[in-house]
C-alpha cells in the first residue's frame, strides 16, 4: 500500500492534446511504475486524454467551470491566466491537507500559481516547476495580451522555485536571460516522449488507406491547428511538390485555424491529395507508414512531434525555429533543417527526401528521449530517493 502522503503531486490545467499535458501524463505514469506515489491534479478534468491515466494513480479534480466558452466570461476575452488562478484557493488547500514531498507543475500560469500556493499555505513542500516553451519568443508573438507579461512575472515568481526544468537547452537560455535564477536551480531535461504505448502503438493499422499505398509516398503534418505551429507554410510547401510529382498530405489534429488552412487547400487546387484526420488516438502509426514528416512551427519549447516521427523510423524536416528542433536533429544531423516560413525551401527539403536523401537516426541518440531514461532524471533532481517512497 502507498502511504497516505504523496511523494509527488503533478499540477496541470487539464489533460487536452497538447504536448506538455501528453509529458506530464507520461511523466506520472513512469513515476509510478517506478514505484512513487503520484497523485495529478486537475484545474479542470477533461481532455482526450483523461482516459489514459493509469487507475493506480488518483486524479484530484478542482472542478474550476472553463471560462472560455459563449458565456460572459468567453465574450469579456479574461487572459488565459484567470482560469489558473482560480485554482489557487484550492491548490493551497490541497498542500496544507495532503503536504506532498514535491510539487511539479507545467506550463507557465499553473507555474505560477504553484509557487504562489506554497508561500501561502506555509509547508515544507518543495517547488519545481517545468517551462515547456521559450518564454522570451513566446511574449512577442502570442497574441493574448497577458502573454506579453510572462517575462515579468517568471523575473518575479520563478526564483522563487525549488527547481525548474526547461525542456531544451533553448528554453532554459530564455529563462536565464529573462530571470536570475541560480543556474544550479535550472536542469534541461527533454521529453519523455518514447514509451512503451508508442512502441507498441507504432505497429497497428491506420483508418486512411494513404498511409498504406506505396505508389504515391505521403507527407504527414500533426498538431495543433493555431498560428504558433504555421501549417499553411507546410501546405504551400506540398502544393510546390505536388507540382513535380504525386504526393499525399495528411494533416493530424484540429484547432480554432482548421477553417483557414482548408480554404488555403481549396484556393491552391490540392483538395484531393490532402487528407485531414482530426485528432486521432494513435498519431505514431500513420508517421510510421509516411514517407517523411515535416514540423512547420514559428516556435517551439521542444518539438514532441519530431522524436515520435524520429522513433518510428520516420525521416523528418522541421523548420530551424526556436527552441528544440535544433537540438533534437543535432544542428541537421538527423533530420533536415528549414527557415521559419520559407515554403520553398521546405519543398526543396520534402523533394530531396522523397528522392533517397534521407538522413538516419543513430538508435543511442534516441535514448536520451525515452520515458525510463526522463523519469529518472527527473526524480534525481527533485531527490526523490526510491527506496523512501513505499
Amino acid at each position: 500500500m502507498y502511504q497516505s502522503q504523496p511523494d509527488i503531486g503533478i499540477f496541470i490545467r487539464n489533460l487536452t492534446e497538447g504536448g506538455a499535458e501528453r509529458v506530464m501524463l507520461n511523466l506520472a505514469s513512469g513515476f509510478e511504475k517506478k514505484g512513487v506515489n503520484v497523485e495529478i491534479i486537475l484545474a479542470n478534468a477533461e481532455g482526450k486524454f483523461l482516459d489514459r491515466v493509469p487507475k493506480e494513480i488518483k486524479v484530484i479534480n478542482f472542478n474550476n467551470p472553463n471560462l472560455y466558452g459563449n458565456n460572459l466570461y468567453g465574450k469579456l476575452k479574461l487572459p488565459t491566466g484567470f482560469q489558473s488562478l482560480r485554482s489557487l484557493p484550492k491548490l493551497v488547500n490541497y498542500l496544507r491537507q495532503k503536504k506532498p514531498k514535491v510539487l511539479l507543475s507545467a506550463t507557465h500560469f499553473p507555474n505560477e500559481i504553484a509557487i504562489l500556493s506554497k508561500k501561502i499555505a506555509g509547508v515544507s513542500t518543495r517547488i519545481f516547476v517545468s517551462e515547456h516553451t521559450n518564454i522570451s519568443v513566446e511574449a512577442k508573438l502570442v497574441e493574448q495580451k497577458s502573454s506579453r507579461l510572462l517575462p515579468l512575472t517568471t523575473k518575479l515568481l520563478y526564483p522563487f522555485a525549488d527547481g525548474v526544468v526547461a525542456v531544451s537547452q533553448g528554453a532554459a537560455d530564455s529563462l536565464s536571460s529573462i530571470t536570475r535564477i541560480a543556474p544550479k536551480k535550472v536542469k534541461v531535461i527533454y521529453n519523455p516522449v518514447i514509451t512503451p504505448e508508442l512502441r507498441l502503438k507504432m505497429m497497428e493499422s491506420v483508418e486512411n488507406s494513404w498511409s498504406e499505398t506505396e505508389e504515391v509516398p505521403v507527407v504527414i503534418g500533426a498538431g495543433r491547428f493555431v498560428a504558433q505551429k504555421d501549417f499553411s507554410t507546410l501546405i504551400r510547401a506540398f502544393a510546390k511538390v505536388r507540382q513535380v510529382r504525386p504526393v499525399r498530405l495528411i494533416m493530424l489534429g484540429s484547432g480554432r485555424e482548421e477553417e483557414k488552412l482548408r480554404v488555403l487547400v481549396q484556393e491552391l487546387g490540392i483538395e484531393a491529395d490532402v487528407s485531414w484526420m482530426g485528432f486521432v488516438s494513435n498519431p505514431f502509426a500513420y508517421m510510421k507508414q509516411a514517407a517523411v514528416f515535416v514540423m512547420s512551427s514559428v516556435w517551439e519549447g521542444f518539438g514532441n512531434v519530431l522524436v515520435e516521427a524520429m522513433a518510428v523510423g520516420t525521416p523528418v524536416i522541421s523548420t530551424n525555429c526556436p527552441s528544440g528542433p535544433e537540438e533534437i536533429l543535432a544542428g541537421g544531423k538527423y533530420g533536415e533543417l528549414v527557415p521559419v516560413g520559407d515554403s520553398v525551401s521546405m519543398a526543396e527539403a520534402i523533394l530531396k527526401v522523397l528522392s533517397g536523401q534521407i538522413k538516419y537516426v543513430d538508435s543511442d541518440w534516441l535514448k536520451q528521449f525515452t520515458w525510463e531514461a526522463v523519469t529518472q532524471k527527473y526524480l534525481d533532481f527533485m531527490d526523490i530517493n526510491l527506496e523512501n517512497t513505499k
